[in-house]
């Protein structure tokens, strides 16, 4: 078999897996484009209110002009400083917390109630404490950040530890592994999908929180000031371009997270294999 007869195949193998990515996106942009469609029917037509809603092209052009001079790219930059100090600080604790309740029975005992308990206590109930521990500037901020990326983070550990199958502990006794050994090679390939299932969900709950501080706390540089400034005077234009930064940055950092994803649990398919 020639070397032209390898590529050939080779393409032909690509094609059906390219074609399914395009009908994805496909399909995941039909949606979006739709609502932009009757969105801008609905100005062209005169159906909707210009008090209450800006057109696109208005949209479009206050996003040049804010690009242009500076403001919606520094306003971005300082939430994305916050979300992800406060993500670091939250997910790092949270790995920490999850670890120590998984691994120990007798942590879970005494810290288990009290931290199944605080969970359940509403994020934004928080704020008056943080507020008054913190103050109203960027450390509260990041304290609020890093408490909703702090209990998915520990849920999820503690979950992934405690499902390990009791089978390979068995295993990994016969075979006298250390305790490091244990952690490395039986406990994390294992509990890693759960982990990052955590880290997943507290980089969307943070990002999430970050709007909630801005608009809660001392306003300063971010997105949420921005969208408030705009509701403030009703620039609505503004205001619809800060709802469209918040859901594409969200969903830039969801597939980033799932990429990392996929790529964590490819290494552990290797590891996996080579403990068998």
């Amino acid at each position: 078999m020639n070397t032209r007869t390898l590529a050939a195949g080779a393409i032909l193998q690509r094609k059906p897996a390219e074609v399914g990515r395009w009908r994805r996106i496909a399909r995941g942009a039909a949606l979006p484009l739709a609502v932009l469609v009757v969105w801008s029917a609905a100005f062209r037509l005169g159906v909707a209110k210009t008090e209450f809603l800006a057109s696109p092209e208005q949209v479009w052009n206050t996003a040049l002009r804010l690009i242009g001079n500076g403001y919606l790219l520094d306003s971005l930059s300082a939430s994305l400083r916050r979300d992800l100090i406060g993500f670091v600080i939250g997910a790092t604790l949270g790995l920490g917390a999850g670890a120590l309740l998984g691994f120990s029975r007798l942590a879970e005992k005494l810290f288990g109630p009290s931290f199944h308990t605080v969970k359940q206590v509403s994020l934004l109930a928080w704020i008056p404490l943080i507020s008054l521990w913190f103050g109203l500037g960027d450390p509260a901020k990041v304290a609020f950040l890093s408490l909703a990326a702090f209990f998915p983070m520990v849920l999820n550990t503690f979950e992934g530890i405690r499902s390990v199958p009791r089978e390979l502990f068995e295993v990994a006794r016969v075979f006298e592994f250390s305790r490091w050994q244990l952690i490395r090679r039986v406990v994390l390939p294992s509990a890693l999908p759960s982990i990052l299932t955590g880290v997943q969900l507290a980089l969307m709950y943070s990002w999430v929180a970050t709007l909630g501080a801005e608009y809660l706390l001392t306003s300063g540089r971010g997105i949420g000031n921005l969208m408030v400034d705009g509701r403030e005077h009703f620039w609505m234009d503004q205001v619809i371009l800060g709802v469209i930064v918040v859901g594409v940055v969200g969903y830039v950092l969801n597939v980033s997270a799932i990429v990392a994803e996929k790529r964590l649990l490819r290494w552990r398919g290797t590891t996996t294999a080579r403990f068998s």
